[in-house]
């Protein structure tokens, strides 16, 4: 690689990478914390939710 052509790719993919780590974080860390495991999975049932005492 020339020396010119590095100078013009590494600070763009710097910037790039910059960009794709908060949004890679939000997606594969926060979404399935608050829905409680990933998309897709079977979840438990809560029985005790489903029934209303009066």
């Amino acid at each position: 690689m020339t020396p010119s052509l590095r100078a013009i790719v590494l600070p763009f993919f710097s910037v790039v990478v910059a960009a794709l780590v908060p949004v890679a974080l939000a997606a594969f860390l926060t979404i399935p914390f608050n829905l409680g495991g990933h998309p897709g999975e079977a979840r438990a049932a809560d029985v005790s939710a489903g029934q209303h005492m009066t």
